[in-house]
């Protein structure tokens, strides 16, 4: 259990709010009547199951009822969190918002930042945070419990890395989807049928990522392997690397950390 805190989660309707209120409680790290939700709607379908849990429209009234305030909504949609935090916790969800900016916008200076994937919704994000120096040791025991409940949590040294990891495994299936598009279209263009391609990509891709996780050596040992063993394999990871895919891949990570750190 989190430490008997009540928890809110502002956004607790929404995917990576649901995500996150659905595992503590299947999880058992927060039990229903210590977890408040507040959404537009203000409707609680998603926690149906667990009727204690305290659904509100106003984020005022949840800042004031919780110990933990979660802040899981868009970033666009910051300036519109009216909220007086008085130093309580807060965990920031939010792309592109600083710690500073976070701080400034609800009144405490305990903040979290932290960045899901989507992932979150089968257990299997990773979820790296960042802590600014009020925090103190107990919130960080506190804050690593709340999120690995979603898969595993990392906590960082500098702000600055958290920015970069928004890019990288913030991006949750973006990058392995582009790449299974780009499978699934070459397959279809050399007449497979339909089916049977959507079958050997994603079979290929997630079959190899769990081998890879299982294996937990440095994918280059994977690559090299590979291309020494001078196969079909082979050719097609030399014309790939001689194609420039390791250039292709920077340049969108460098774009996509550009954008998750802006000005600073």
């Amino acid at each position: 259990m989190a430490q008997g805190a009540v928890i809110g989660i502002i956004g607790g309707q929404g995917w990576m709010g649901r995500s996150l209120g659905i595992a503590l409680l299947e999880q058992n790290v927060v039990s229903p009547e210590r977890l408040v939700v507040s959404s537009r709607t203000g409707g609680g379908e998603a926690y149906r199951d667990w009727p204690e849990v305290r659904c509100v429209k106003n984020n005022r009234e949840l800042a004031a009822l919780a110990d933990v305030i979660v802040l899981s909504v868009r970033p666009q949609d910051l300036a519109s969190v009216d909220i007086e935090a008085h130093d309580k916790l807060v965990v920031s969800l939010l792309a592109m918002a600083s710690c500073q900016e976070i701080a400034s916008r609800v009144g405490s200076r305990r903040v979290v930042r932290a960045m899901p994937n989507a992932a979150a919704e089968i257990r299997r994000a990773y979820f790296p945070w960042y802590a600014s120096p009020e925090v103190t040791e107990a919130d960080r025991r506190l804050v690593q419990a709340l999120l690995q409940s979603c898969g595993t949590a990392r906590e960082l040294p500098k702000e600055s890395d958290l920015d970069y990891l928004t890019a990288l495994s913030g991006a949750g299936p973006a990058y392995p989807a582009l790449l299974a598009q780009s499978m699934l279209e070459h397959a279809r263009q050399r007449g497979i049928a339909d089916e049977i391609a959507r079958e050997a990509v994603m079979q290929t891709l997630v079959g190899g990522s769990l081998l890879l996780e299982r294996l937990g050596t440095d994918p280059g040992d994977m690559v090299e392997r590979l291309i020494s063993y001078d196969g079909t394999t082979a050719a097609g990871l030399r014309t790939m690397i001689d194609g420039g895919f390791d250039e292709v891949v920077h340049r969108g990570l460098d774009a996509a950390h550009r954008a998750a750190s802006g000005s600073r």
